[in-house]
């Protein structure tokens, strides 16, 4: 049975790519555990997605974490790596990329970082978002982990002496000399006509983000009986921890829309002590009648327009951009915990990999069963939370449409009518 390990560096994209092989009837899983023991892995699963929450690790720590994966799970006799990289190539692409070929004992893997239906893609070595060279574009500006370069070769010479070989899309795939080969790709027929002649000369290692995942899937021939999508619970809850422009966006248009939109203070999302506040209790109960009420819901960790609350939080006590991203997420995710505690009963999405990743480690849940794409980086996952299996949207903040929270609401309200969106 052909066996597969697929190395994310955050959780939402661990489960965009994970799902391509779900949807297809592959026994997938998805672990939070970079520890995990390979050996364990049931018989029955076939893609095993290991997130390893490398990300925002030093290079030197994510070649490590990268590195000590493949070693492990090689060994234990797995025989295909598909290194996961974010669409807009963020994270420690060069360090990882060389991580997988240093450890396999490699001398090329191919990489095409397109993604196609989302606009992404990859033209004379330069990465695009929207057709915009992906260093101008909104992830160049993100306040965490800003993208400095749009040349991919550039990219990946920032953390790794790994030569790096072009492919441009005139001709055929070229000479495979030793390095990282950048493929270009602006079409999923470039995808799939890159993917079949790259075959002929063995995928066992590999990389991109979901799109070649996708034609991974089919040349594996990775099969079986597609899930079935379960029956959604007709409730919306967003929990937001993304900053990204996107994200925003749709916030603002499901607002326009109705949503209730509840805009965290600094001591709501930073301060766990007052999780057990009298204050707290008040204001969760009031948070799940509204809930239950309009059947829609928003948690905002993003300050309202023109609000510095939070930048002057911080300011008083110290807290570094670090600490804001992690001491955000993980009380959005305790906060979340305490709403599902109270009875909420809704189905939840969350927005941004460290969200989802808080979120499961508040309630103790370490694996995930991805079931299929809902819409462009909308994931559907199951996880099971003291007895009763809750189902989750997961989406990367840089996805989507100004409506998709709408849309997504629209479907769950719909039932089994037409207009909803099918797996």
């Amino acid at each position: 049975m052909i066996r597969l390990l697929l190395i994310a560096d955050d959780f939402t994209g661990a489960l965009d790519t994970g799902v391509q092989f779900a949807a297809r009837g592959a026994k997938t899983c998805v672990v939070t555990d970079s520890d995990y023991r390979f050996s364990q892995a049931g018989e029955e699963v076939q893609v095993l997605v290991l997130d390893a929450e490398s990300r925002h690790l030093t290079p030197e720590a994510a070649y490590r974490t990268v590195f000590r994966a493949v070693k492990e799970a090689l060994a234990a006799g797995f025989q295909y790596v598909y290194k996961k990289t974010d669409s807009a190539l963020r994270g420690n692409i060069g360090a990882e990329l060389s991580a997988v070929l240093d450890a396999a004992g490699a001398d090329w893997m191919p990489f095409i970082p397109a993604l196609p239906k989302a606009n992404r893609i990859t033209r004379k070595g330069i990465h695009y978002i929207d057709g915009v060279p992906v260093a101008q574009s909104v992830f160049g500006q993100d306040p965490f982990e800003p993208v400095k370069f749009s040349r991919v070769e550039e990219i990946i010479a920032a953390q790794t002496r790994t030569p790096v070989v072009l492919h441009p899309l005139e001709g055929d795939v070229g000479e495979l000399r030793p390095g990282i080969q950048v493929y270009d790709a602006e079409t999923e027929e470039d995808l799939f006509r890159i993917g079949h002649t790259l075959a002929r000369e063995g995928l066992c290692l590999s990389t991109g983000c979901a799109g070649f995942a996708a034609v991974l899937a089919e040349l594996l021939e990775l099969n079986g009986a597609p899930p079935e999508r379960p029956e959604l619970v007709p409730s919306l809850l967003v929990a937001c921890g993304s900053v990204n422009p996107v994200t925003l966006r749709q916030m603002e248009e499901a607002e326009k829309a109705g949503f209730p939109h509840v805009h965290l203070t600094p001591v709501q999302k930073l301060d766990p002590a007052w999780l057990e506040t009298e204050d707290c209790a008040a204001v969760t109960a009031a948070w799940l009648e509204t809930a239950r009420r309009e059947r829609r819901f928003i948690l905002d960790v993003n300050d309202p327009a023109d609000c510095e609350d939070t930048a002057i939080y911080a300011k008083e006590r110290g807290l570094t951009t670090e600490d804001l991203r992690v001491g955000i997420s993980a009380q959005l995710g305790r906060l979340v915990r305490r709403l599902l505690d109270g009875g909420l009963d809704a189905t939840l999405l969350c927005t941004g990999g460290d969200t989802l990743l808080a979120l499961t480690r508040a309630v103790g849940v370490a694996e995930l069963t991805p079931v299929c794409d809902l819409d462009t980086g909308a994931v559907l996952t199951q996880f099971v939370y003291l007895g009763k299996v809750y189902q989750i949207i997961s989406k990367s903040g840089g996805f989507g449409e100004p409506d998709l929270f709408v849309r997504l609401a629209r479907t769950l309200n719909a039932g089994n009518e037409e207009e909803e969106l099918s797996c």
